[in-house]
């Protein structure tokens, strides 16, 4: 397992940044869906904890099959989706992560916001992340993948006409008026063979792009939802989910046929993704009995 934690200031208040933070996932599963990959949300509904009081519980599916490096796709079905469950008690989150295809695979993303500058080192109270396992992500001038860029989400040229915030400059987080930082904590775990420490990197690189993007649509889009109330917003988010789940049903039904009815896993797949690994299989012709032929293994459960 492989645990970070990711420290993320913006140019906003905690008590913005909970209304900033819907709109930004609601907008961004929105244009991130189309063409059979993006966001099925299954459940958003109310949720109480008995440490955290009343909040929000969903669940969703994620469908990102051409996202997956090469060597990752040769093990997955043809739709593939992980599955995300949230639980928001703002400004306390918590998030986790399993795939449809892989059971040993695991995110668990912890989250608090604080109104300060991400100089806490033991923000969740319990035991304090080793210094080098944290990372200070600067939404300015930390690199994004290019298919990533934008020039209206680029926050040195930003300027909010409903708050007077921005351009930011490189070194803003010093004096910046106001100022608060998403603490994450992340624990991943892909426990097969082989794979692991390749995939944990993998997953890292990929969920510390999320985090910039993100954290920078969500400053970039101020004027879109500052003044809304966490009822206005709730209503954006049933709309755009609505408009999500329409896209994702639609290809699934028409063009990409029924889902897999089993949970394939690395550990046994077919004969032709062992050959990609090098691992020889014996033809069913030579096998004797079944208990004997070992050679071949099903990708479907007995």
């Amino acid at each position: 397992m492989l645990v970070k934690e990711y420290r993320i200031c913006m140019p906003l208040t905690v008590e913005e940044y909970q209304i900033g933070q819907l709109y930004m996932i609601s907008k961004h599963s929105c244009e991130q869906s189309g063409g059979g990959e993006g966001i099925e949300v299954v459940r958003n509904e109310p949720d109480v904890h008995p440490q955290y009081g009343p909040g929000q519980f969903t669940e969703k599916r994620i469908y990102l099959t051409s996202k997956l490096p090469s060597w990752v796709k040769t093990f997955v079905p043809r739709i593939f989706y992980v599955i995300e469950k949230a639980w928001n008690f703002y400004p306390y989150t918590l998030t986790e992560y399993s795939a449809s295809f892989v059971p040993k695979f695991s995110i668990r993303i912890e989250t608090r916001f604080e109104n300060n500058n991400g100089d806490n080192n033991n923000v969740f109270g319990d035991t304090p992340t080793p210094s080098e396992s944290v990372n200070h992500l600067d939404i300015l001038d930390d690199p994004i993948p290019d298919k990533h860029y934008k020039e209206t989400e680029d926050l040195s040229r930003w300027v909010s006409v409903k708050t007077g915030r921005g351009p930011l400059v490189s070194g803003w987080r010093k004096d910046s008026n106001p100022i608060m930082c998403s603490y994450k904590r992340v624990q991943c775990s892909f426990e097969v063979y082989g794979f692991q420490g390749r995939t944990e990197e993998f997953i890292h690189k990929n969920i510390q792009d999320i985090l910039l993007v993100g954290h920078r649509q969500a400053v970039a889009w101020t004027d879109e939802w500052h003044g809304m109330t966490l009822k206005d917003v709730r209503e954006y988010e049933q709309q755009t989910q609505e408009q999500t789940n329409s896209k994702l049903k639609s290809y699934i039904a028409t063009d990409a046929g029924p889902r897999p009815a089993f949970s394939r896993s690395i550990s046994v797949t077919d004969e032709r993704s062992l050959k990609k690994m090098g691992v020889k299989t014996v033809p069913l012709s030579e096998c004797s009995s079944r208990s004997k032929c070992i050679g071949r293994f099903h990708s479907t459960p007995e």
